[in-house]
Protein backbone atom coordinates (compact mmCIF):
# COMPACT_ATOMS: atom_id res chain seq x y z
CA UNK A 1 0.00 0.00 0.00
CA UNK A 2 1.34 3.31 -0.71
CA UNK A 3 1.33 6.45 1.32
CA UNK A 4 -0.44 9.36 -1.08
CA UNK A 5 -0.32 11.88 1.79
CA UNK A 6 2.98 12.57 3.58
CA UNK A 7 3.53 13.78 7.69
CA UNK A 8 6.02 16.08 7.14
CA UNK A 9 6.31 18.69 4.55
CA UNK A 10 9.70 19.17 2.55
CA UNK A 11 10.35 22.03 4.70
CA UNK A 12 9.58 20.66 7.89
CA UNK A 13 11.85 17.45 6.49
CA UNK A 14 14.63 20.03 5.61
CA UNK A 15 14.53 21.71 9.02
CA UNK A 16 14.61 17.97 10.95
CA UNK A 17 16.74 16.41 8.54
CA UNK A 18 20.09 17.69 9.96
CA UNK A 19 19.39 17.85 13.46
CA UNK A 20 18.98 13.93 13.46
CA UNK A 21 21.66 10.77 13.73
CA UNK A 22 23.52 9.91 10.57
CA UNK A 23 21.99 7.78 8.25
CA UNK A 24 24.70 5.48 7.74
CA UNK A 25 26.02 4.33 10.91
CA UNK A 26 29.23 3.28 11.39
CA UNK A 27 28.94 0.16 11.31
CA UNK A 28 26.71 -2.25 10.52
CA UNK A 29 23.49 -2.53 8.06
CA UNK A 30 22.20 1.01 6.92
CA UNK A 31 19.16 2.26 9.00
CA UNK A 32 15.39 2.40 7.86
CA UNK A 33 15.37 6.22 5.96
CA UNK A 34 14.80 8.39 8.78
CA UNK A 35 11.92 10.25 7.41
CA UNK A 36 10.14 7.08 7.03
CA UNK A 37 10.54 6.35 10.60
CA UNK A 38 9.86 10.51 11.72
CA UNK A 39 6.60 9.95 9.67
CA UNK A 40 5.65 6.66 11.35
CA UNK A 41 6.36 8.51 14.73
CA UNK A 42 4.58 11.56 13.50
CA UNK A 43 1.05 9.28 12.76
CA UNK A 44 1.32 7.45 15.55
CA UNK A 45 1.15 10.18 17.95
CA UNK A 46 -1.19 12.16 15.54
CA UNK A 47 -3.83 9.05 15.28
CA UNK A 48 -2.64 7.69 19.20
CA UNK A 49 -2.51 4.28 17.48
CA UNK A 50 -0.35 1.61 19.09
CA UNK A 51 2.47 0.18 17.55
CA UNK A 52 0.50 -2.47 16.09
CA UNK A 53 -1.57 -0.77 14.11
CA UNK A 54 1.03 0.72 12.22
CA UNK A 55 0.11 1.22 8.43
CA UNK A 56 2.79 -1.59 6.25
CA UNK A 57 3.68 1.44 4.31
CA UNK A 58 6.14 2.37 7.22
CA UNK A 59 7.65 -1.22 7.45
CA UNK A 60 7.15 -3.12 10.25
CA UNK A 61 6.10 -1.67 13.35
CA UNK A 62 9.26 -3.58 15.40
CA UNK A 63 12.01 -1.53 13.84
CA UNK A 64 10.00 1.82 14.05
CA UNK A 65 9.66 1.23 17.74
CA UNK A 66 13.37 0.03 18.34
CA UNK A 67 14.30 3.47 16.59
CA UNK A 68 11.88 5.66 18.84
CA UNK A 69 13.21 4.33 22.12
CA UNK A 70 16.89 4.27 20.44
CA UNK A 71 16.53 7.93 20.08
CA UNK A 72 14.29 8.75 23.34
CA UNK A 73 17.34 7.16 24.72
CA UNK A 74 20.29 9.01 23.02
CA UNK A 75 17.96 12.23 23.78
CA UNK A 76 17.27 12.90 19.97
CA UNK A 77 13.82 14.39 20.65
CA UNK A 78 15.24 16.57 23.64
CA UNK A 79 17.90 18.18 20.79
CA UNK A 80 15.09 18.29 18.15
CA UNK A 81 12.93 20.53 20.04
CA UNK A 82 15.19 22.69 21.59
CA UNK A 83 16.78 23.15 18.12
CA UNK A 84 13.22 23.81 16.64
CA UNK A 85 12.65 26.49 19.25
CA UNK A 86 15.94 27.92 18.83
CA UNK A 87 15.61 28.48 15.53
CA UNK A 88 11.40 29.70 15.66
CA UNK A 89 12.86 32.13 18.23
CA UNK A 90 15.57 33.60 15.79
CA UNK A 91 13.20 34.20 13.44
CA UNK A 92 10.83 35.65 16.40
CA UNK A 93 7.80 33.17 15.60
CA UNK A 94 8.03 32.16 19.34
CA UNK A 95 6.44 33.80 21.97
CA UNK A 96 7.74 32.95 25.27
CA UNK A 97 4.98 34.58 26.81
CA UNK A 98 1.83 32.46 25.87
CA UNK A 99 1.50 29.60 27.47
CA UNK A 100 -0.55 26.09 26.33
CA UNK A 101 -2.41 24.76 29.14
CA UNK A 102 -3.39 20.40 28.28
CA UNK A 103 -7.00 21.08 28.70
CA UNK A 104 -7.57 17.28 28.72
CA UNK A 105 -9.97 15.70 31.90
CA UNK A 106 -9.07 12.79 34.22
CA UNK A 107 -11.54 11.26 36.17
CA UNK A 108 -10.50 9.64 39.39
CA UNK A 109 -13.06 8.40 41.64
CA UNK A 110 -14.29 10.77 44.23
CA UNK A 111 -12.09 9.33 47.31
CA UNK A 112 -8.96 9.80 44.78
CA UNK A 113 -9.81 13.47 44.32
CA UNK A 114 -10.09 14.13 47.67
CA UNK A 115 -14.03 14.87 48.58
CA UNK A 116 -14.96 15.94 51.92
CA UNK A 117 -16.43 12.94 53.80
CA UNK A 118 -20.02 12.70 55.14
CA UNK A 119 -20.16 14.32 58.66
CA UNK A 120 -20.23 12.16 61.54
CA UNK A 121 -22.98 11.79 63.82
CA UNK A 122 -22.82 12.34 67.03
CA UNK A 123 -21.33 9.61 69.23
CA UNK A 124 -19.67 8.38 66.43
CA UNK A 125 -16.37 7.30 66.74
CA UNK A 126 -13.29 6.69 64.26
CA UNK A 127 -11.57 3.80 63.16
CA UNK A 128 -13.43 0.53 61.82
CA UNK A 129 -15.66 -1.12 63.61
CA UNK A 130 -13.52 -4.78 63.79
CA UNK A 131 -10.69 -2.23 65.47
CA UNK A 132 -13.64 -1.46 68.11
CA UNK A 133 -15.21 -4.52 68.79
CA UNK A 134 -11.72 -5.76 69.46
CA UNK A 135 -10.89 -2.99 71.58
CA UNK A 136 -14.38 -3.69 73.17
CA UNK A 137 -13.54 -7.51 73.49
CA UNK A 138 -10.40 -6.42 75.32
CA UNK A 139 -11.38 -4.05 77.79
CA UNK A 140 -14.49 -6.88 78.77
CA UNK A 141 -11.97 -9.67 79.38
CA UNK A 142 -9.88 -8.32 81.96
Amino acid sequence: MARDKRELTDAQWATLAPLLPPQRPATGRPNKDHRLILEAIVWLGRTGAPWRDLPACYGPWETVASRFYRWRRQGVFDHLLAEVQRLADACGKLQWLVHFVDGSVVRAHQHAAGARRPARRAGQQRGSHTRRMRHWGEAAAG
